[in-house]
């Protein structure tokens, strides 16, 4: 099939690759513009970006796709279908209704549980047991199209999200490819979301990021696993007098019983109710540690994380 794929992130590559190596014609790659990174803010191109180069395939990198002439460019493709994994920009009707099959859609939850930006933090960040990646028919809706493949998968209890988001960018990639055969041969069928159980996966917002201490510890531990590796999960302790954040990367439940935010023997806090003790963690300025070479370097910790 001619095939528009449309992404952004490391997550969407394996799915790029498995196309490609299927034998579909991807005529074009429409990927998020390349934006400034690092200490000398030289403009960073995608994964996908990058990805789509390495393959020769044309890329193009839209602000909008509102326009007549972009949607006119779109069209002028003559695709069959259209990809979509975690592209970033609203597809307009016109873009939708372009590729002779329309578009499809990667993502990343149980639908109608989690819907939207951040469907893996949220579903960990929840407590969630399980997850899932789905192949949808895209409509002007926010992942409200009709599902024509699932994948089940479970979160462990220490699971992290980004132990989530490696895992199902693989079965992803094999979940899309299979549809795709299944496409071609006429047999892909869809079926329409479940009316009950909707939820919404905001995009996080950095201020959610701070640990409250007088929170459950499962809300805690739950916090750090969804928000790890990135933005991080954090809170202050007050090093050698100097107020020092610290990234809390992976935790697990602990019990105790003492103040919210009493710092424990082997990094273990307490919470409103439990605690959780810290296995990895990162202090500002440095890279991630396990919680011994941690407290080998930290010398005589304070009594409360703030």
């Amino acid at each position: 099939m001619r095939i528009i794929f449309m992404s952004t992130p490391e997550f969407a590559v394996p799915t790029l690759t498995d196309i490609v190596s299927s034998g579909h014609e991807v005529v074009a790659v429409y990927t998020r513009a390349p934006k400034p990174a690092g200490r000398g803010q030289a403009e960073r191109k995608s994964p996908v970006h990058v990805s789509a180069e390495g393959f020769g395939i044309p890329v193009f990198t839209p602000r909008s796709l509102k326009s007549a002439e972009e949607q006119a460019a779109f069209a002028a493709l003559d695709a069959d279908l259209g990809v979509v994994v975690a592209y970033g920009l609203i597809l307009p009707k016109p873009i939708l209704e372009a590729p002779r099959l329309g578009c499809l859609n990667l993502h990343g939850s149980l639908l109608p549980r989690w819907r939207g930006a951040a469907p893996i933090q949220r579903a960990v960040m929840a407590g969630d047991k399980r997850t899932g990646i789905m192949v949808m028919q895209m409509d002007e809706g926010l992942d409200t199209g009709a599902v024509g493949l699932i994948e089940e998968m479970p979160i462990g209890p220490d699971t992290t999200a980004g132990e989530v988001h490696d895992k199902m960018m693989l079965v992803g990639a094999d979940l899309m490819g299979r549809a795709l055969a299944a496409l071609e041969r006429g047999s892909l069928d869809f079926t329409p979301q479940p009316t009950e159980g909707v939820t919404y996966a905001a995009k996080i917002d950095k201020a959610e990021a701070r640990i409250d201490w007088s929170k459950p510890a499962s809300e805690v531990h739950n916090l750090i696993r969804g928000l790890s590796p990135f933005p991080g999960a954090w809170f202050e302790l007050n090093l050698n007098g100097t107020p020092t954040r610290i990234k809390a990367l992976r935790s697990t439940l602990a019990d105790a019983s003492a103040a919210p935010g009493t710092v424990l023997p082997d990094l273990t806090i307490a919470c409103g109710t439990g605690a959780v003790r810290l296995t990895t963690v990162q202090r500002e300025g440095k890279g991630p540690m396990d919680a011994a070479t941690f407290l080998r370097g930290a010398g005589t910790l304070p009594p409360v994380a703030n």
